[in-house]
Order: C-alpha cells, then structure tokens, then sequence
C-alpha cells in the first residue's frame, strides 16, 4: 500500500508563494493547448499517440524576455554523456544575462529572500547570482571513471542527455515542445500515477510522459507545463538548498506533488564543499 501524502507546511508555503509570484506563467487554452491522447505504462513501448502532445503554442510567449534568454541555452551542449563539454565566451555570456533576467523577476527575489534568511545563501544579490552560476552551470562529471566534465545541472535537467541509449534528464516542456517542433521528440503517451484512475485535465500544468528523443527512450519523465524558467529554478534552487532529504512534498495550488532533488558535492579550490543540481524533477502525487 502507498504511503499516505504529507506535505511539509514550510516548504508547501514557499513553493505556493513562488507559484502564485509566477507572472510569466501560460494559460491552458490561452497561451497553449496539450493533446494527452493515449495511456501507456513505463515498461510499454508502443506508441499512444499519433499527434503531438502539444497541439499548439502562440508564438510570442517566446519573446518574452526570460523565455527568450532561456531558449538562447538550450543549443549550448553535448548530449552524450562522458563527452567534455565545451564552454565558449558567448556561451558563459548567456548563461550571465539568464541569470540577470531572472533574478529580475518575483519568484527569483523570494526565493533569494528566504535562501538568505536561512543563511542557504548570500544576503548579497551578486553573491547569489555566483551561487546560482555554480549550482546551475558549472561543469562536473556525470559518467564514473571518466575525468570529462561532461554535464552541468542546467544541461540535465533543462535540455536532457542521452546515456547508454536511454534519455536521462530532460525535465522542461519549453526544450519538449522546440524539440517536438524539430521533429526530434515523438510523444508516446501520458503515465498515471499508481492508484490514479481516468485521463489528466489537459488544463493540468504537471504531466508524467513517455517519450522518444532522437530514436532514443525516455521510459517516464514529469515537467511541468506552462511554467516560467524563472519559476522552476526558483522552486528547484529552494529545493536543493533547504532540504537534504531529497525528496521535498509539496501541496501547491491545486497539486500535490513532490520535488525530487539529486545533488552532486565537489570541492573548491579552497575546500570547500561546492553544490550542483545533479538532477531535479516533480512528480504529481
């Protein structure tokens, strides 16, 4: 039997102010339409659905200064695993400006606030866009015996990789749907939670999903839908730094859900301990 759902009170309280701070968040049927169409299970690999899962989204929501800065990233890696990534001036530009832009917005400026009151983070706005950079963007290595830095938590999560002809990571429907777009995902269906019976609202902003990326599988991967860049690394930042369980249950607005936090420790040059998102991702409960 599943253990009953228990949301904690604090980290339900920030995520939910960080959700309702989400300016930038879509509105089903406004600004998107999805087309779950079929159900398949993690271990099935035939294909439910014939069509895209998103049967549209308007096009101006991309030149949306975040959105816009974000997308700039997502051509900025190696998918394969085990490969040195290659990090250009324009590249670590990039990733700067990403990092300006959001922490212009609300959700960015909560989550700094309450890192800093729990000392998880500098009180300064530069030391934490630093924080962030290291978190998010600086570069270790994923694939044990190999020296490579082959991966960073922005790449994993954001844009996805590809390890033993299986898809690892990818967590982001902005990444899905330009992909999807290119003709390099192939959408196989929607997952149920176990016990959840009947077909998700397609209003719904957190979907479970099968999927094919580049002829490789992705066998069951939640995102959320419609959701801000801003947003996610606001609730995946607060994730890592204040909960070391790993696992953070959350009720949000109408969802109940869990943030599932993998990190990666490293050392500075001075000795200390450095944190990466090594991996994070939500999961409707």
């Amino acid at each position: 039997m599943a253990s009953e759902f228990k949301p904690h009170p604090q980290a339900s309280q920030i995520a939910s102010r960080l959700w309702n701070a989400d300016q930038n968040r879509l509105t089903p049927g406004v600004d998107y339409e999805l087309d779950l169409q079929g159900y398949t299970k993690s271990y099935e690999r035939t294909d439910r659905a014939r069509n895209p899962l998103f049967s549209w989204v308007k096009p101006e929501v991309f030149e949306r200064p975040t959105y816009k800065a974000f997308i700039a990233l997502l051509d900025n890696y190696e998918r394969d695993t085990g490969r040195a990534e290659v990090v250009t001036q324009e590249e670590i530009n990039e990733n700067r400006k990403f990092i300006d832009l959001i922490m212009e917005t609300e959700p960015m400026k909560i989550a700094h606030e309450v890192l800093a009151k729990f000392k998880k983070s500098p009180q300064d706005v530069r030391g934490f866009k630093h924080q962030l950079y290291q978190i998010w963007f600086e570069l270790y290595s994923r694939t044990k015996g190999n020296r490579n830095k082959d991966s960073s938590g922005f790449e994993h999560v954001f844009v996805g990789e590809s390890r033993a002809k299986e898809v690892i990571g990818f967590h982001n429907w902005i990444q899905f749907y330009f992909q999807e777009k290119m003709g390099n995902v192939d959408y196989q269906g929607y997952i149920r939670g176990r016990g959840v019976r009947g077909k998700p609202s397609e209003d719904t902003h957190l979907v479970t999903i099968q999927f094919e990326w580049k002829d490789q599988v992705k066998p069951v991967g939640s995102s959320f839908i419609g959701t801000s860049p801003e947003f996610e690394m606001a609730l995946y930042t607060v994730c890592l730094l204040m909960d070391s369980s790993g696992v953070t249950s959350i009720e949000m607005e109408d969802m109940d859900l869990t943030i599932t936090t993998h990190r990666f420790i490293g050392r500075s040059s001075d000795n200390r301990d450095k944190h990466f998102i090594a991996s994070s991702f939500p999961k409707a409960m």
